[in-house]
């Protein structure tokens, strides 16, 4: 599921009289919102238990990274409403819809979440909240929630499916150990269609207590009804396929989403990752290796991990990357931090590893990101022409 056009925030304007309401409120919500958000979430689970049991991933919200994900997104769209000189969170917004349909979520549910997420506003501020800024914060919502509702319909209808019909049967193949935490995962399933690289699938596994939980997992390589993953020994979703699915049994899938997808250009190319977030920077290179011939473009991989063992990629990486290198440029770069090794930029520009005005395309956690990113705008002679990144997180957007 992809489509070109992104989220249309031009239209999203508050009336007259609640653009002052919302500006002289948005501190005060602000300030709450990490305590209105839990209480949200309490409330949501228990009027609609099938919520956290079939579609909200349990790990997130016992970690709370989904309450923060929710009190970033209502924050930053609130302030684009009131503040011209705020950036537009068209990104965030790309991001929010495309994991969305990679759930299934469907217009309907953006009244569940309303009524309980204005509940919970009113539980923690109580009098504070007037009808006037009810009516005003409830404006805010809707003209993001439409945005996304929009934007949700023409993913599905880029599938050709109706909405929230995104779930197809997949039976495991094949089973690869790449490292001690990670394993490759290959299976079909009747309908799965061919992701653009760097594209996602939701997995969804039944549980001993009787809930479908769903995890997303970057796409190593597709075909039509075939696809690979890789799960990393982490969270209930990833503990029970590694324990669990053995090879002809059956899980959920999803067809492929995600806004992180290769442009194909002739711009050099960049790939950034680190620990699990190889995975997609190895289907973006499977993708290169099945079109690119000759390789018009410099390719340049670098990856940063604890060790050579646990680089789940690493002979994936090296074998793509070689395959590349016979038709043009490309390399592979790759740092440890137990032989204390890190991803330098400004050294390896002046050594001429990595290419000025390029594309750069960024996985990994937070920190790393942030680091990167950070590097990026120091050295101003690299001068990417993009930069696009995914971290493995509900609030991925707050990396800026």
């Amino acid at each position: 599921m992809f489509t070109q056009q992104a989220p249309n925030t031009a239209r999203a304007q508050l009336s007259e009289g609640n653009v002052e309401i919302i500006r002289q409120t948005l501190p005060v919500i602000g300030a709450h919102i990490n305590e209105i958000t839990p209480v949200f979430y309490r409330t949501m689970f228990a009027n609609h238990p099938e919520l956290i049991a079939d579609t909200f991933n349990r790990g997130n919200q016992r970690s709370g990274e989904q309450q923060k994900a929710l009190a970033a997104s209502i924050a930053t769209f609130a302030t684009m409403l009131v503040d011209e000189n705020a950036p537009d969170p068209v990104e965030m917004l790309s991001r929010i819809g495309h994991k969305h349909v990679s759930l299934g979520i469907t217009a309907d549910q953006y009244q569940i979440v309303h009524d309980n997420l204005f509940s919970a506003i009113v539980e923690v501020l109580g009098e504070a909240i007037t009808p006037e800024i009810a009516g005003a914060w409830d404006e805010v919502y809707w003209l993001m929630a439409n945005i996304l509702i929009s934007f949700e319909n023409d993913l599905y209808s880029s599938a050709g499916v109706a909405a929230g019909d995104v779930f197809i049967k997949a039976e495991l193949k094949e089973k690869t150990q790449l490292s001690p935490l990670v394993t490759e995962y290959t299976f079909s399933g009747q309908g799965f269609e061919k992701a653009l690289p760097g594209q996602y699938t939701s997995i969804g596994v039944t549980l001993p207590d009787g809930a479908r939980q769903l995890r997303q997992y970057s796409l190593i390589k597709t075909d039509e009804n075939s696809f690979s993953i890789a799960v990393q020994k982490d969270g209930e979703v990833s503990n029970f396929l590694l324990e669990n699915v053995d090879l002809s049994d059956v899980v959920d899938a999803t067809l492929p989403a995600g806004d992180l997808v290769l442009e194909d250009n002739a711009a050099p190319l960049v790939l950034v990752s680190q620990g699990i977030g190889s995975t997609p920077m190895t289907g973006m290179l499977s993708h290169l290796v099945a079109t690119q011939n000759p390789l018009d473009r410099e390719v340049v991989v670098l990856h940063a991990d604890a060790n050579e063992a646990e680089y789940a990629q690493r002979e994936n990486t090296n074998n793509l990357v070689a395959a590349l290198s016979e038709r043009g440029k490309a390399t592979h770069i790759a740092t440890f931090r137990e032989q204390d090794e890190l991803l330098n930029l400004d050294q390896l520009f002046q050594e001429g590893k990595v290419p000025a005005e390029a594309q750069w395309y960024l996985c990994g956690g937070n920190t790393f990101l942030q680091d990167i990113r950070e590097q990026l705008e120091k050295n101003t002679k690299l001068a990417p022409t993009s930069i696009h990144f995914e971290l493995f997180s509900p609030n991925d957007w707050l990396v800026s």
